[in-house]
């Protein structure tokens, strides 16, 4: 009977979502692993260490050729199929033991399990004889890797032999019936222990047929970016792709299916005395009444100044073909080409028509690149061009690639001009094209307007990039949009600060911070072509929620984004660096751009270099330059690669829906910046005597070596994983344990929820109940 029961919570939402159970293998007496150096570097000159750091596991020298994931669910009934293949790349016969944690609580319908080819029978242990295998491998092998899974029955079967330079081939199966919980269905595979790989894994796969009997609304992934692709109202399928990596994050989906026209849930988080976090999903219906779809007024404005010629020109010319091509027969358009001047092609809003669509296309063809930039009087003439149906959401898009430098030139003017010339449904979106442009005015601009901006880098296809967008803007069904919340709770701090409209297809989700608690009624209201329209829905604000501590993160990554926009567009102040720097710390959010103002605060807290987040900065005056520089620029440089490099990384980081692929979207834009500075040997070395210290690399480096687990955040400091919250805590009483003892071990049994911290490593420090714990080997 308990094997029957085994697989139903893999996706079931159990006492925390950051359940890991997938399958490895565990070889006996294996070889020693290469020696790796440590996470960060040492001697000097130090040198760039990939993200995420090799980390050696000597009980799993195998590796993960591929593994494939195809999930059917129905309703609530998910079927999911796992195809795994290990690889021994070593010279020598290996025997091995095939491991599955499982979760507290679990329950199985049906299970097979597939070893290259043949049934194979498995044995299912209760929890504390698990625990009493993982203490065995920590010990035998020096390495707490396999602690998080403490608490949980294992299943577990033998592997042997595992020939040399040959393969293992496990296929497993289980039917589950998943749980539902705030109207949201929710389905977790856990990817987490291919990290166990020896090597990268060539490639990862999950696809997920999801199919329901009542409308599909909500469908969101709070671990990874995933393609949805609806077919219908009640089908959908859900794709995550990655190669080369070593997966280290839980695969979940959360869906809800509703039969209203546009779906909201609510989750929240909530832990002790603080101010929670919430979540908030709205989701229009897919198969929408087309009688519904909001009619809207659309102008496409392009510049043709002398900078776009050749390729520039051309893609945006597609692009703009594309538009025309997609209006909806019940909208109006026009398009502006400007460069010295400005030319509008109808000189008003026109309906859209076969004669109209067909006038466009030749003028768009016709146009050719010449002379300055005049965006303030484009502009002007655009928001002038709607006279009448002010209720009409009234879409600009605007594609540039260079700054105003005919007419008006200042940007506070230009922004005051398009805040006072556009009324409340105006949304101006803006298209930067390259390096040359002004991304403070661009920005300015959408962030009065509630819209966005989006950078097309001389590498992108900006045709591509201007068609996907206006495919998701194409059937407007809900404008000027807000909420109205119960009367027991208090919202604020709400990420986007500002709601924007509701696309068919497209999916609103807000996250923010709540104060009470309570059930009651959320408003969601808008504008229908013209007529006001309200739904309610009854919602639940937690007094205590202490799962979903993915919001809370999320919260603070978009939040981080959004102060440092403030900061880039508007100047800093000491409170909005303060938040930035405590969010930063405390949710593990570290970049180059937040790397130098954690460091600063700590240098003026007299923070103990030994307890700091980047004890490198200190050290390492190149890089701690390098982060200064950072920080500088992206405040001060208005345009430039470097300036565009900022604008895109405030917009991953302020749209965020997961927070890892934000991070490395993020990263990745920093670092980007941080190449385009030279940086020069350090100070008195003679030319050719040491090898260029890429200061600005190691930068980024230094900003990749901390973890996030169990809901903290942890810095690598003197070879030992740190606890952000020891900072605060320094006249707290202090214990210190023997790596693997008795004690060990048994603050484990006690305290099963320091398991994620103690895998970090053998050396960790953290805060329990008010109290330091000091690990050491």
């Amino acid at each position: 009977m308990r094997i029957r029961h085994l697989f139903l919570s893999l996706a079931v939402l159990c006492a925390s979502l950051t359940v890991r159970s997938d399958g490895f293998i565990v070889v006996h007496d294996p070889f020693p692993m290469p020696h790796l150096p440590p996470p960060w570097p040492q001697p000097r000159p130090p040198r760039p260490i990939p993200w995420p750091h090799p980390r050696p596991y000597t009980f799993a020298p195998l590796e993960v050729k591929f593994h494939h994931v195809e999930v059917n669910v129905r309703d609530q009934v998910a079927r999911t199929a796992v195809d795994q293949e290990f690889y021994n790349p070593n010279d020598r016969q290996l025997e091995g033991t095939y491991l599955f944690p499982v979760p507290p609580g679990t329950h199985i319908d049906k299970f097979s399990l597939e070893i290259n080819g043949r049934q194979t029978e498995a044995e299912l242990l209760p929890a504390d004889r698990a625990r009493q295998i993982y203490e065995e491998i920590v010990r035998k092998h020096r390495d707490p890797a396999l602690l998080e899974y403490a608490g949980r029955d294992l299943f577990k079967v033998r592997i042997f032999p595992i020939e040399p330079r040959s393969v293992k081939r496990v296929k497993l199966a289980y039917t589950q019936l998943l749980k539902a919980d705030s109207g949201l269905v929710r389905y977790l595979y856990p990817l987490n222990t291919e990290k166990y790989s020896a090597q990268p894994i060539p490639t990862v796969s999950l696809k997920l047929e999801l199919e329901s009997s009542r409308p599909l609304k909500s469908i969101y992934s709070p671990s990874h970016s995933v393609e949805v692709r609806r077919h219908g109202d009640n089908r959908a399928t859900v794709g995550f792709e990655a190669k080369d990596v070593k997966p280290d994050t839980d695969f979940q989906l959360l869906y809800a299916a509703d039969g209203g026209e546009v779906g909201v849930n609510l989750l929240t988080h909530k832990r002790g005395s603080d101010k929670g976090y919430f979540l908030l999903l709205a989701t229009p219906a897919f198969g929408i009444d087309e009688r519904k779809v909001v009619a809207k007024d659309v102008s496409l404005v392009l510049d043709t100044s002398g900078s776009m010629a050749g390729k520039k020109l051309e893609q945006a010319k597609k692009a703009l073909l594309f538009c025309v091509e997609n209006l909806n027969e019940i909208d109006r358009f026009e398009i502006i080409r400007f460069s010295t001047d400005a030319e509008m092609l109808f000189g008003k809003l026109a309906d859209v028509t076969r004669g109209s669509r067909e006038r466009a296309e030749q003028f768009v063809r016709d146009l050719k690149p010449l002379g300055g930039t005049a965006i303030n009087d484009a502009l002007k003439q655009v928001l002038a061009a709607r006279t009448e149906n002010g209720d009409r959401p009234y879409f600009v898009i605007l594609l540039t690639d260079g700054l105003p430098t005919v007419g008006e030139t200042d940007n506070d003017r230009i922004v005051a001009m398009v805040k006072n010339g556009g009324g409340a449904s105006t949304r101006v979106f803006c298209f930067g094209i390259g390096n040359d442009v002004n991304t403070h005015l661009l920005d300015r601009i959408t962030e009065t307007t509630r819209a966005t901006s989006e950078y097309v880098l001389p590498d992108e296809d900006l045709e591509l990039k201007v068609s996907a967008f206006f495919s998701k803007i194409k059937e407007p069904v809900l404008a000027n949009v807000k909420l109205g919340y119960p009367d027991t709770v208090r919202v604020n701090k709400l990420h986007p600060s500002s709601l924007p409209d509701l696309f068919r297809g497209e999916q609103l989700v807000l996250v923010g911070r709540y104060e009470g608690h309570g059930s009651g009624k959320l408003t969601l209201e808008g504008t229908v072509n013209g007529s006001r329209k309200s739904s309610h829905y009854d919602v639940r604000f937690a007094e205590s929620a202490s799962d979903m501590d993915f919001i809370a993160r999320l919260w603070a990554t978009r939040r981080v984004g959004y102060l440092l926009d403030e900061i880039r567009l508007h100047g800093e102040n000491a409170e909005l660096r303060d938040e930035v720097t405590e969010l930063a710390r405390k949710h593990g959010i570290v970049t180059p751009y937040t790397a130098y103002l954690i460091h600063e605060d700590e240098q003026r807290r007299n923070v103990p270099l030994t307890v700091q987040s980047l004890p490198q900065l200190e050290a390492e005056r190149e890089v701690r330059q390098a982060a200064r520089m950072a920080y500088r620029d992206y405040v001060g440089e208005a345009s430039g690669g470097v300036a565009v490099a900022a604008a895109r990384y405030g917009l991953v980081q302020k749209s965020a829906n997961q927070v890892g692929e934000a991070l490395r979207a993020g990263v990745a834009e920093a670092d980007r910046s941080l190449r385009m500075r030279a940086t020069a040997p350090a100070v008195g070395t003679p030319a050719g005597t040491q090898p260029r210290v890429d200061a600005g690399a190691q930068l980024v480096a230094y900003t990749r070596q901390s973890r996030f687990a169990g809901g903290r955040s942890f810095f690598f400091n003197n070879n030992q994983w740190i606890d952000s919250e020891v900072q605060t805590l320094q006249t707290a009483t202090r214990t210190q344990i023997q790596f693997a003892s008795q004690e060990y071990f048994d603050l484990m049994a006690r305290h099963p929820e320091v398991g994620e911290w103690l895998a970090l490593g053998p050396s960790v420090q953290f805060v329990l109940r008010g109290i330091i714990y000091d690990i050491r080997e």
